[in-house]
């Protein structure tokens, strides 16, 4: 709160409306699912409802909470309201519509807005030494979860099985849950960047994404390894390969000061050597922190400028319809002259 406030008189504005959960938390500490922020110049105030009074007085730091048994906009608007006019600083990308219109219903011309942008994002992209802390443990956690499902990686076990087993690591490791719908998916549905676990039983000779994250103390982590049953042929081996070094490179483009498109050609052109570039159908990667996709994000062209303490994904794909798919991805932190990854599972290619 105490680096957000600043951002008022820069502004111009005399509070910020708060409405995206993930903001709300980062700023005070509330994890419910009912909340909205009100940070003025001179204090913040929570609004929630009565489920909540009891999490919001032991989770609250650097805010008042307000009990409100009916909408929480009109609760925020009659605040506002005692105040002659109001200069009201918001997130576009997060106040709906419904919202904004019924603010204005309420508060009418006495209210000015000012886009407040990606402000508070934009803070959650560095992180500090205890969220890095509370990061470096998801990430362990994840590698171990991964080990778990590994195990399970047999001809004739379910897409799903495999899943829940990780699931299940996830969470007998002490993480509220996975960051995400836990991705396996073997053989041909490999090839799909996105693919959500069937019942579909693996088979021998296929390839089998795994991509997993979990979430430790509100921080998430993010992970992929592609392993394959059986033994592999020298073309799958030599792409296993290509985008283990494409991920290599990625991981050696970044330091502060580096354009995150930057990052992202890095990857694309160890591809492109081998042939591959336009298998390669996503970017390289995004921030990671409260939520699985923060900023920045390591796409193509990105002007974005990457700062000590951002934690980023590295994670290049090769995806062949009616062969499968290759992902490798670990999560990184930005130091001073360089990255170090926070998820150590092997990358060896695994032949199972």
């Amino acid at each position: 709160m105490d680096r957000f406030r600043p951002f008022l008189f820069s502004l111009r504005a005399d509070a910020f409306l708060v409405t995206h959960l993930p903001n709300v938390a980062y700023l005070c500490g509330f994890t419910g699912s009912n909340g909205v922020l009100l940070v003025e110049s001179s204090g913040a105030t929570l609004f929630t409802d009565s489920r909540y009074s009891l999490q919001a007085a032991e989770q609250l730091h650097d805010a008042k909470v307000s009990i409100v048994s009916g909408n929480l906009l009109v609760a925020v608007a009659e605040r506002l309201k005692r105040r002659r006019s109001i200069h009201l600083a918001f997130s576009p990308t997060q106040l709906t519509v419904a919202q904004k219109l019924s603010l204005d219903a309420k508060l009418g011309e006495r209210c000015k807005w000012i886009d407040g942008g990606n402000t508070i994002e934009r803070l959650r992209a560095i992180k500090d030494p205890a969220e890095l802390a509370f990061m470096r443990e998801a990430a362990k956690l994840i590698d171990s979860a991964w080990k778990a499902g590994v195990r399970q990686i047999k001809p004739g076990v379910s897409e799903l099985s495999v899943v829940a087993e990780i699931e299940y690591a996830i969470k007998t490791a002490g993480a509220s849950g996975p960051s995400f719908e836990t991705i396996v998916a073997s053989g041909p549905r490999s090839a799909w960047a996105h693919a959500r676990p069937t019942s579909k039983l693996l088979r021998k000779n296929e390839l089998v994404v795994m991509d997993q994250g979990a979430i430790l103390r509100d921080y998430c982590s993010d992970m992929t390894r592609t392993v394959f049953l059986g033994r592999a042929s020298s073309r799958i081996r030599r792409m296993y390969h290509a985008v283990l070094q494409s991920q290599e490179a990625a991981k050696f483009a970044i330091r502060p000061g580096v354009k995150a498109g930057d990052v992202d050609a890095a990857a694309r052109n160890v591809l492109k050597k081998h042939g591959l570039a336009r298998y390669f159908t996503h970017s390289t990667g995004h921030g990671l922190g409260t939520e699985v996709h923060e900023m920045p994000r390591l796409g193509r062209g990105d002007e974005s400028l990457l700062e000590q303490g951002m934690v980023v994904t590295v994670e290049p794909g090769v995806y062949i319809e009616g062969l499968g798919g290759i992902r490798i991805e670990d999560d990184m932190v930005v130091t001073s002259n360089g990255a170090e990854s926070l998820t150590g599972a092997t990358r060896e290619f695994l032949e199972l």
